[in-house]
């Protein structure tokens, strides 16, 4: 689950209250009803230990508490309690309405959180309403109901690499074999229902491997799951192509996944890219090996022959997606706006 619908509705304020106080020579007592309390907010707070929104399967509906009923001696309801839903990184949250949908937040940072419906106002008691031609006042008002609000949660991971590959390439074993993730792995098309993230730790760095779900043709125009998949890569800093070595036209399937990564967005095909060759632990590829690397040296590209299961040639590779990731992450830093920092000059001293 990639996108969902939810409805947020905030608490309501409470209402004032019509009290008199009993006091000897006071007409009616004079008036003491208290204010109503707040109705609670709702935010929306991004969590890092979340990277789907499953959480929403079964519930879509959520309510903030509303704010308590004032009482005698101007006494104040108590303030509803305010509610936050935590999501995972790179959930959008748009507002829906009427049909249209409008872009609230884009929670891209741990801890990030966004206000999307707010607590009613409570109520005024009495005692607002006294004055000098009106000493007893029979009237309070009732708390303001609270925002209700529907919203489409899109999440889109941020990972440092994405790896691409059609179904059963191995996709899910490498990212087993190379992290804590624990990705479900079977024998039959399309094991991963949903991207799975994994931490890498490469010397004293670490960096998110994102495993995108195996694409097939066509996965641009939404075939297979294609449309899914596809836009969890439009955040990742660097893409690896993961090929499976015992296929027919392993040079080709690399450029059928390029075609498909550009008809769904251009942007993606100017990412940095990895090509890694998978299961040389068989031996009718490992028979391949030579051949495959003089074909992609002839395209001038630099390909890696792993296997996942054995663990082969995995150590070399992950230090080239390292120092890929570091080098994306100094483009982005040098291409990103600085702060601005005003610095007031000094005054001038008047001349003498």
């Amino acid at each position: 689950m990639d996108r969902v619908e939810i409805e947020v509705q905030a608490g309501d304020g409470g209402d004032g209250v019509v009290s008199f106080r009993h006091e000897k020579y006071v007409p009616f007592g004079g008036p003491d009803g208290g204010d109503g309390g707040q109705g609670g907010d709702v935010y929306l707070v991004a969590d890092k230990k979340l990277t789907n929104l499953n959480d929403f399967r079964q519930k879509r509906r959520f309510k903030a508490t509303s704010g308590e009923r004032g009482g005698k001696q101007k006494k104040h309801g108590a303030d509803g309690s305010d509610l936050e839903i935590k999501v995972p990184l790179g959930t959008m949250v748009l507002v829906k309405e009427d049909e249209r949908e409008m872009l609230l937040a884009d929670l891209k940072e741990h801890g990030w959180r966004v206000l999307v419906a707010k607590g009613g106002k409570g109520g005024l008691g009495n005692v607002h309403f006294a004055t000098a031609r009106h000493q007893v006042p029979k009237k309070a008002t009732k708390g303001e109901p609270g925002e209700r609000k529907w919203l489409v949660l899109d999440l889109k991971l941020i990972a440092d690499v994405g790896i691409v590959g059609y179904p059963n390439v191995g996709k899910s074993t490498f990212l087993a074999a190379v992290s804590q993730a624990k990705p479900k792995i079977a024998d039959y098309a399309f094991t991963t229902r949903e991207p799975v993230l994994g931490v890498v730790e490469v010397g004293m760095k670490t960096y998110v491997l994102a495993e995108i779900p195996g694409l097939i043709d066509g996965a641009h125009q939404g075939k297979g799951l294609g449309h899914e998949f596809l836009r969890h890569v439009e955040r990742t800093k660097v893409l690896l192509h993961l090929l499976d070595g015992n296929s027919e036209d392993v040079v080709d399937d690399m450029n059928k996944l390029n075609r498909e990564l550009t008809l769904h967005k251009a942007a993606l095909a100017e990412k940095p890219q990895l090509v890694a060759v998978n299961k040389i632990d068989l031996p009718e590829v490992q028979v391949r090996v030579t051949r495959l690397q003089q074909e992609f040296s002839s395209l001038g590209i630099m390909a890696f022959f792993i296997s996942a299961a054995s663990k082969q040639g995995l150590a070399e590779l992950l230090d080239n997606l390292a120092g890929m990731v570091d080098k994306a992450n100094e483009e982005l830093a040098a291409v990103e706006t600085p702060e601005f920092v005003f610095r007031p000059r000094p005054k001038s001293r008047p001349k003498k």
